[in-house]
């Protein structure tokens, strides 16, 4: 029901800031949780943020303050604007969609890198 593609990964120094978007397509995606996710080598997968169809927000503890998600549900994008970014930051960012009635996110894009050098 959804598809989605991630854009906006790249190589930057820590301290700086990268924005990330996750274009959308399906008629039910102001309906979807959206969630960006980060996976380092060696490392298990990690929600970092998420936003919900009525626009709240959660956010993983070691992002709080500086990343912040948010969705335009007119053009089906979602984005990641991440400041003061940190070497641990690093890795595959995924978007990711769940409907409503599903525990799980359903729908993955193919991920985009990031890397952020000291």
């Amino acid at each position: 029901q959804v598809q989605l593609v991630e854009s906006g990964g790249g190589l930057v120094q820590a301290g700086g800031s990268l924005r990330l978007s996750c274009a959308a397509s399906g008629r039910t995606f102001s309906s979807y949780t959206m969630g960006w996710h980060r996976q380092a080598p060696g490392k298990q997968r990690e929600l970092v943020a998420a936003i919900v169809s009525g626009g709240g927000t959660n956010y993983a503890d070691s992002v709080k303050g500086r990343f912040t998600i948010s969705r335009d549900n007119v053009k089906n994008t979602v984005s990641l604007q991440m400041n003061s970014l940190k070497p641990e930051d690093t890795g595959v960012y995924y978007c990711a969609a769940r409907a409503v009635r599903k525990i799980l996110y359903d729908y993955w894009g193919q991920g985009t890198q990031v890397t952020v050098s000291p």
